[in-house]
């Protein structure tokens, strides 16, 4: 199943584009794909997310943590 994504605008410094543009090439990813990456990694390792046992993420503040 997909899950629906929402789009909205990121403003950015260019250098900080420039940055991600070489990590997403160095990874095989397209620059959404690794912006994505970085704040779900983020989210996770401050506890705002966690995994599910069908590997969707979701919100710890909306679920009781297992």
């Amino acid at each position: 199943m997909m899950t629906k994504k929402k789009s909205f605008v990121l403003r950015i410094d260019p250098e900080k584009l420039s940055a991600v543009e070489r990590w997403s090439a160095d990874e095989f990813r397209s620059v959404n794909g690794q912006l994505e990456w970085i704040i779900d990694r983020a989210l996770r390792d401050v506890g705002r997310l966690k995994l599910k046992k069908d590997n969707v993420i979701t919100n710890t503040e909306d679920e009781s943590v297992e």
